[in-house]
C-alpha cells in the first residue's frame, strides 16, 4: 500500500543515508523502521512470546539460579 507521510527534512536525509548504506530502497527503511515501532509499542504482544518461550523452557527451577537470585536480592536496596 502506499502512503504520503510528512517528516523532517533531517529524518529523511538519515533515512536516505540508511538506505545506501544499507542497500535498501527507502520504502524499505521506512516500512522496516516503522514495523519495529509497531512491535515496540504491542507490550502484549511481546508478553505473549515471553510466555510461550517460559512455557516451552518450563522445568524445575534451577537451584543455583535461586540461590544466587536470593543472595543478589539480599544485598539490593529497596
Amino acid at each position: 500500500m502506499k502512503t504520503a507521510v510528512s517528516i523532517p527534512d533531517d529524518l529523511f536525509e538519515a533515512a536516505q543515508k540508511l538506505a545506501q548504506r544499507t542497500r535498501k530502497s527507502r520504502s524499505r527503511v521506512f516500512s522496516d523502521a516503522l514495523k519495529e515501532y509497531v512491535a515496540r509499542h504491542a507490550p502484549d504482544d511481546v508478553t505473549d512470546c515471553m510466555d510461550r518461550v517460559c512455557a516451552e523452557v518450563g522445568g524445575e527451577p534451577d537451584r543455583f539460579v535461586a540461590a544466587a537470585s536470593r543472595r543478589v536480592l539480599k544485598r539490593s536496596e529497596w
